[in-house]
């Protein structure tokens, strides 16, 4: 599967590791293609720059280390023509999801979850964590 990730679900990776983050990266690098948008990628430089300005070294060294396909957002999306997002920052990312035809996106933003969208699935680390056990 093509497996989107979320900035909120990297931030946890790198920076708060759990069994749970460590199982998450396992499988995906293990069974999906993990894909990473270049706006998710900006978002959580900025989260970085702010609020771990000392660890941005992770950062970067994660995703030297994570195999994945980078995919970039259009500078331009007509965004009335994708389910309306509560958060329109937001709105770039499940644009890109869509587009890219990601099969499930990881997030624990709330925005995403109560989404009634067919594709991708949205779904949270433990509801991933639990498809095909």
């Amino acid at each position: 599967m093509r497996v989107m990730l979320d900035t909120n679900v990297f931030i946890s990776m790198i920076f708060f590791p759990s069994g749970q983050t460590r199982k998450l990266a396992k499988r995906l690098t293990d069974e999906h293609q993990i894909i990473v948008c270049d706006y998710v990628i900006e978002e959580l430089r900025l989260v970085v720059d702010r609020k771990f300005p000392m660890k941005r070294m992770y950062l970067d060294q994660f995703f030297i280390e994570l195999p994945f396909e980078l995919v970039y957002t259009p500078k331009e999306i007509e965004i009335s023509g994708f389910p309306a997002m509560r958060d329109a920052k937001d709105s770039p990312i499940l644009a890109t999801a869509i587009l890219e035809n990601v099969d499930v996106f990881i997030t624990g933003d709330k925005d995403f979850l109560v989404l009634d969208v067919e594709t991708p699935e949205i779904v949270t680390m433990a509801e991933f964590l639990k498809i095909g056990e």
